[in-house]
């Protein structure tokens, strides 16, 4: 594509978006109040680790929840570790034992300085609501297997003492790889069968066959959605040694069932906002990953369930700090994310010269948003080096998502280590 053509096409970019004011500006959340009527709303994020995703999905999800009767907030997070801060947000106080939520890798993703001020504000607006108008925040990912196990235990033992010792047993395949589940995928592969399948899958059925009936059916909730994580986490970590493909569908079918088993526990008006990654909340059928790769994601799963009842919503950055690793498990760093590419959708968001924009997708003739050009996904790991091949895919962004906020310049997410000494971690989000 020549300059002239890059110009012509950031000017048509340019009349078709709409400029948003500061983010802390009432008028930026009330940008996306045409969104409300949806039953789901998927906000995405460009990467895990910068701070002006997290202060718009905050803005957004305040407005959602305040304005249009959004009770449920799914996070791109581990069931156990999120369910640890609804009891903090719904006011149903600590489970004794627990461990602390998110202090495995990448710690950041949510104990941030953004979030928190999330977290803490749904706190006081739940404060004098009743518990069907309460909003909750619910973790839809599945690598916290031990965190699982221990819950389904702790539960069983104050309901069912004699199916604790039941579940106890048939978890004892799986215990020893818990913190480590990759291992188990290893070994499974190696013996050539899943041989701690039928013990995991054994706890879901009895408690489903539960259901609830009666006491406190959000414990029950709690306890059935992570015995139904152990179960998939046990597939999942098999599947990772067979095809990249085969695990990342198991791992977003997981998500999008666990959204789907809030939705029907929480009643037929019942609305959820998701924060997840782009290349979670973006119809993979409109990317490379769908077309070439044959991965499904959340977004493409929720817009053959709900239609236009799901909006899906893609944020977008050219330059700024994230907070990123070079490698799994490896220390965070304040990393300087690299200018987009001439050839991405990011660089022609740059060239239209606005701050920030929201360009609604849904209507209006065809922009060059209807066109394919590569687009960067930046996870927990960033490898600016490597960074067409680590980093980018090729996408039609009218396709994937419903609307694109984009942010020219972004920075970095504030790590709560950086403002808490260790033993006030430990307490987060109580005590703090």
């Amino acid at each position: 594509m020549d300059q002239l053509t890059d110009t012509s096409a950031a000017e048509q970019l340019r009349a078709a978006a709409e400029p948003l004011p500061d983010i802390d500006n009432p008028a930026f959340a009330a940008a996306f109040d045409r969104f409300g009527d949806a039953r789901v709303v998927l906000l995405g994020e460009a990467s895990h680790g910068t701070a002006d995703f997290y202060r718009a999905r905050v803005a957004i999800t305040r407005r959602l929840v305040e304005r249009h009767g959004f009770t449920i907030v799914a996070l791109e997070a581990d069931w156990p570790d999120a369910a640890a801060l609804d009891r903090f947000v719904r006011h149903r106080g600590r489970r004794e034992g627990e461990e602390a939520a998110f202090g495995r890798f990448p710690s950041w993703m949510w104990r941030n300085l953004e979030f928190d001020g999330f977290v803490r504000w749904l706190h006081e607006h739940n404060r004098l609501l009743g518990d069907g108008a309460q909003a909750g925040l619910y973790g839809l990912d599945l690598y916290n297997l031990h965190g699982s196990m221990q819950a389904v235990i702790a539960f069983l033992e104050e309901t069912d003492p004699a199916l604790a010792a039941e579940a106890r047993q048939r978890y004892s395949c799986l215990a020893p790889f818990s913190r480590d589940p990759a291992q188990y995928g290893a070994m499974a592969r190696s013996a050539g069968y899943a041989f701690c399948a039928e013990g995991a899958i054994s706890v879901l059925t009895d408690l489903l066959e539960r259901q609830c009936l009666g006491g406190d059916c959000d414990e029950w909730l709690d306890a059935a959605a992570n015995a139904r994580l152990v179960k998939n986490a046990e597939s999942y970590y098999r599947a990772m040694f067979h095809s990249n493909e085969d695990s990342w569908n198991r791992r977003d079918t997981h998500m999008f069932e666990t959204l789907c088993q809030l939705l029907d526990a929480k009643g037929p008006n019942a609305k959820a906002v998701v924060w997840a990654h782009n290349s979670h909340i973006g119809d993979a059928r409109a990317t490379d990953m769908g077309r070439e790769r044959g991965e499904l994601n959340i977004g493409q799963l929720a817009k053959e369930k709900f239609g236009a009842a799901a909006r899906l919503i893609g944020f977008g950055t050219h330059t700024g700090t994230v907070a990123a690793a070079d490698d799994w498990d490896g220390p965070m760093k304040i990393k300087q994310v690299r200018p987009s590419r001439p050839d991405s959708h990011e660089a022609l968001s740059h060239a239209t010269g606005l701050p920030r924009f929201l360009l609604d997708l849904r209507d209006g003739g065809p922009t060059p948003a209807h066109e394919e050009r590569l687009e960067r996904f930046i996870g927990v790991i960033y490898r600016p080096d490597t960074e067409r091949w680590s980093h980018y895919s090729e996408a039609v962004l009218a396709e994937q998502f419903d609307a694109w906020a984009w942010f020219d310049e972004t920075s970095a997410v504030t790590p709560l280590a950086d403002l808490h000494d260790e033993r006030e971690a430990e307490l987060w989000p109580f005590g703090l």
